[in-house]
């Protein structure tokens, strides 16, 4: 028996590209496994895909001093040995891990157990979690050209994309869908699987503006709708089905996960990039959305400069230059990246 674990979670980031490989190695293996947090957005998003799901203590470092941080080692070591009983029970060829802190203890596990391990990182710059996993794994694969060169066993291979976000849908029909004006451009705003209280506060204040020119479909995070009504502003909490909002959206306004990113120049949307500022985040969304921006892939605004004025401009500067950034995305190759990833697990069967 053949068989293949995924881990990864906490955000859809950590989670949403392993969906895009499971589909593409599910004929070379006997059984596909996943082990994830014990209720993080991974466990629904695995059990809704059909994968038998597996939950374990997780622990993740607060970045400000505080005493929970005193029992990250424990929590981590109850994680690595209820990872380890597991692995022991499905005995997987080799281990997936798309990083992060969920990750972490099923990436100590395998060490211990032997078990191949392939590890995954999205960010300009690797992740803590991934920098101590990156000592255990057979390979590192990264996202960028740039990150390959950091690391001995780090190799180039793109993000995998999930080929349902590129199949052909009938706008008309989403359009009616979400009672959209079809005669107006659709702008997306997303601000990550969590939402973001900035990106939702300046989107509200601009409502009225953004209205004239947009249809505005604005996903806000669980619990995080706004109670306003404004012909032409649709607010989501969270989107099943996000190929169907790409397929409508003509100019996008989003955090810069990487993955997210990815996606939105796959497919090429422009896009206005408001990273995630240092100090609520390690700085990777800024080294993202800096490294795309400097490439003339999307709009970046920092959040530091960020009001009504600034946005609308920012937004305006996607708008005058969106034939050259939908020009520049097409030349990219970012959506065939999931097909050599998937070749290169295959390699472990």
């Amino acid at each position: 028996m053949k068989n293949i674990v995924f881990t990864g979670g906490g955000t859809a980031g950590h989670y949403s590209p392993n969906l895009a490989l499971i589909p593409l190695v599910k004929e070379d293996f006997d059984n596909i496994y996943y082990i994830g947090s014990v209720s993080g957005p991974e466990k629904s998003a695995m059990q809704k895909a059909g994968i038998p799901y597996y939950g374990i203590t997780c622990v993740k470092l607060t970045r400000k001093f505080t005493l929970k941080n005193l029992a990250i080692p424990f929590k981590l070591l109850k994680g690595v040995n209820e990872s380890e009983k597991i692995l022991k029970k499905l005995s997987p060829s080799v281990v997936f891990s798309k990083g992060g802190y969920v990750a972490l203890p099923v990436a100590v596990a395998a060490h211990r157990l032997k078990i191949p391990l392939i590890t995954h990182e999205s960010d300009l710059s690797i992740g803590l979690a991934n920098k101590v996993a990156s000592k255990y794994s057979t390979a590192v694969l990264t996202s960028f050209e740039k990150t390959a060169q950091t690391l001995p066993n780090a190799y180039y291979a793109g993000t995998p994309l999930r080929e349902d976000l590129f199949k052909p849908r009938n706008k008309t029909e989403i359009l009616k869908k979400y009672d959209l004006d079809p005669n107006k451009k659709v702008l997306l705003v997303t601000g990550g699987s969590q939402g973001s209280k900035s990106i939702n506060e300046i989107v509200q204040k601009c409502a009225y503006t953004l209205v004239k020119r947009y249809n505005v479909v604005h996903l806000c995070g669980k619990g995080k709708a706004p109670e306003i009504t404004i012909s032409g502003y649709k607010a989501i909490e969270f989107a099943e089905d996000m190929g169907e909002l790409y397929a409508i959206a003509d100019t996008a306004v989003s955090r810069a996960g990487a993955n997210t990113l990815f996606e939105l120049i796959a497919l090429a949307i422009p896009t206005l990039a408001i990273p995630l500022p240092k100090g609520n985040s390690r700085g990777d969304q800024i080294e993202n959305a800096k490294y795309f921006s400097d490439n003339g892939l999307i709009g970046l605004l920092l959040e530091e400069n960020l009001s009504e004025k600034s946005f609308l401009k920012a937004l305006d500067e996607v708008e005058n230059n969106r034939e050259k950034i939908i020009e520049n995305c097409k030349k990219t190759n970012y959506r065939n990246s999931a097909k050599a990833i998937a070749k290169y697990i295959k390699t472990f069967k």
